[in-house]
């Protein structure tokens, strides 16, 4: 059956999640936050350096605020954070939580990290 749902998908050039999925890896398994779901600003970020995303995970920055909201724990990848921007120019992405290199921005820190939470 999914065999035919396939190749219908493929014949008629339908978007399937089978034929058009792109998996990545996780960047971590476990990330910090002030509580268990994760919607409290921990600290703000102002970028120090420019940054253009590698993919959709990541956030475009060029010198902006940003409101962190979780960091992701070290394993094999480098340190990222989970942040918004928030502005005129990014109203269509207001609320939008994706990860950028810690190692760009100065931080102000509002408040301890102090939940472990599993990444999804």
């Amino acid at each position: 059956v999914y065999l035919k749902i396939l190749l219908l998908c493929l014949r008629l050039r339908l978007m399937c999640p089978l034929t058009t999925g792109i998996f990545r890896k996780k960047l971590t398994s476990k990330k910090l936050c002030a509580a268990d779901d994760c919607v409290y600003t921990i600290s703000f970020a102002r970028a120090e350096e420019d940054y253009s995303a590698s993919d959709c995970r990541f956030l475009n920055i060029k010198g902006q605020f940003i409101y962190v909201y979780s960091k992701l724990m070290k394993e094999k990848t480098g340190e990222f954070w989970a942040a918004s921007v928030y502005g005129e120019q990014y109203e269509d992405h207001m609320g939008t939580a994706d990860y950028f290199p810690s190692s760009l921005v100065s931080e102000r820190v509002c408040q301890e990290v102090n939940k472990a939470v599993p990444t999804t």
